[in-house]
């Protein structure tokens, strides 16, 4: 086939692809992570409800993670056998469920329990999703595809700040507190979606009745040609994936950065209200400011790793911008140059996304794959249990914020150290790109 039509038949197949499959896996990842940080809205009046510390409130908050870590990789490789429109549609109503079910906890316990109960239900999504569009996607595309779905990441924080904090505005309604409202008004929407998943998601481009049989041939040609030169230089096994170095440093590096954006965003919301007086709901406008940034460098820097067919280096300048944000806004707490900072963070956080997750494709493939995203997720979002619960306990010992946004920053740093001493990852689709067409 001649290279203008190869040319042809990819940009077409990927159109379609893009359009078909994008924005309904965007709204499905935005109400997951309403689902799963809402809780950081409801605390500006629900630990004072439930007679709740800051350190209670970031120890219970976090049990989430610890599901997380426990049922993430056994998850994605259930979905890598059984397919990703069932296995998706059943994470989708059951953590749906849970979420809603948080509007009834009482005290730490209770919701410590329930958290853990919404990791469990949740677990998978996130790097089952990030799987299924390398069954879709040419590795030239992985890091553009992987930004433009997590775009709806801080979409999630920049529009449920001030939904969820306006649906506590209607504290008394049918006799419920507002933190209730916004649980229940956020959490049933996610059992429909999940239910639509299954009827409107397709498993694999063999099954795509929207792409021509010319694009999936290109498709799966394409697709087979990188995975053979991957395993070319070597096959792993799934237990293999798990421990190899790449893929423990790949997890290290996240842990840094996770826990220092999960340390800020479960909080930010509390940082921002103690800056001055001010209502919840103008708390929850001000929360979108740093979203929308790093909204912004996530497309961007996806687009610009994708187009510079590099990772390490793009990934180790994010890293380097979410230090310094920290520490700008550690060192000028309580002023707003504190935003600034936490809105430098916020893009070298979401900034980092795209070419990091453009990694693991460049080595691993088939259930090696699966377990190895879900292995680098699982440890990675441990961190979303040691962020806010430091944060949580250096407010409670100092009364500042100060502290806790330091210790982020040093993991943060720490994932910058580990970018550019140990994650030089060849990349074998180069090869592939760089042979001539037959």
């Amino acid at each position: 086939m001649p290279v203008a039509s190869d040319a042809a038949v990819e940009k077409s197949a990927m159109r379609k692809i893009y359009l078909r499959l994008l924005p309904f896996a965007i709204l499905c990842y935005i109400l997951a992570y309403i689902d799963r940080i809402n809780s950081s809205f409801a605390a500006l009046t629900m630990r004072a409800d439930l007679n709740m510390s800051a350190a209670d409130f970031g120890f219970a908050v976090g049990t989430f993670y610890w599901a997380y870590f426990l049922f993430e990789v056994p998850s994605n490789v259930i979905m890598e056998k059984v397919g990703a429109r069932i296995w998706i549609a059943r994470i989708m109503v059951t953590w749906g469920i849970f979420a809603t079910a948080t509007a009834f906890v009482t005290g730490t316990t209770s919701f410590a329990i329930m958290r853990f109960l919404l990791g469990m239900g949740e677990a998978g999504f996130f790097p089952g999703l990030i799987l299924y569009f390398t069954y879709w996607f040419p590795a030239r595309h992985h890091a553009r595809i992987v930004s433009g779905f997590l775009v709806g990441l801080p979409i999630a924080v920049a529009v449920g700040a001030p939904v969820s904090t306006g649906l506590m505005s209607l504290d008394g309604l049918f006799g419920l507190r507002g933190w209730q409202i916004m649980f229940i008004a956020e959490g049933l929407p996610t059992i429909v979606l999940g239910v639509l998943f299954y009827f409107l998601m397709t498993d694999r481009p063999a099954d795509a009745t929207f792409l021509e049989q010319q694009e999936k041939d290109w498709l799966a040609g394409k697709i087979a040609a990188e995975r053979q030169a991957k395993e070319a230089v070597r096959k792993y096994s799934m237990l293999e994936s798990m421990w190899n170095p790449k893929v423990l440093l790949l997890a290290l590096n996240y842990f840094g950065i996770v826990t220092a954006s999960l340390g800020m965003l479960f909080f930010i919301p509390q940082i921002i209200k103690s800056l001055g007086t001010m209502s919840n709901m103008t708390v929850g406008w001000l929360t979108m400011i740093p979203y929308i940034c790093g909204g912004i460098a996530l497309v961007v820097w996806g687009r610009v790793s994708d187009s510079m067919h590099e990772r390490r280096w793009n990934l180790l300048l994010a890293c380097v911008l979410s230090t310094g944000g920290l520490v700008l806004a550690g060192l000028t707490m309580g002023t707003w140059w504190a935003m600034v900072g936490m809105s430098l963070a916020a893009m070298g956080f979401y900034g980092s996304k795209g070419p990091f997750f453009a990694m693991p494709p460049m080595f691993l493939s088939g259930t090696a794959l699966a377990a190895g995203f879900a292995w680098i997720n699982s440890i990675g979002n441990l961190g979303g249990f040691f962020g806010p619960w430091w944060i949580g306990l250096m407010k409670d010992a100092t009364g500042s914020y100060s502290g806790g946004l330091y210790g982020l920053a040093l993991l943060s740093l720490v994932s910058a150290v580990v970018c550019a001493l140990f994650l030089n990852i060849p990349d074998p689709s180069k090869t592939v790109a760089a042979q001539p067409a037959e």
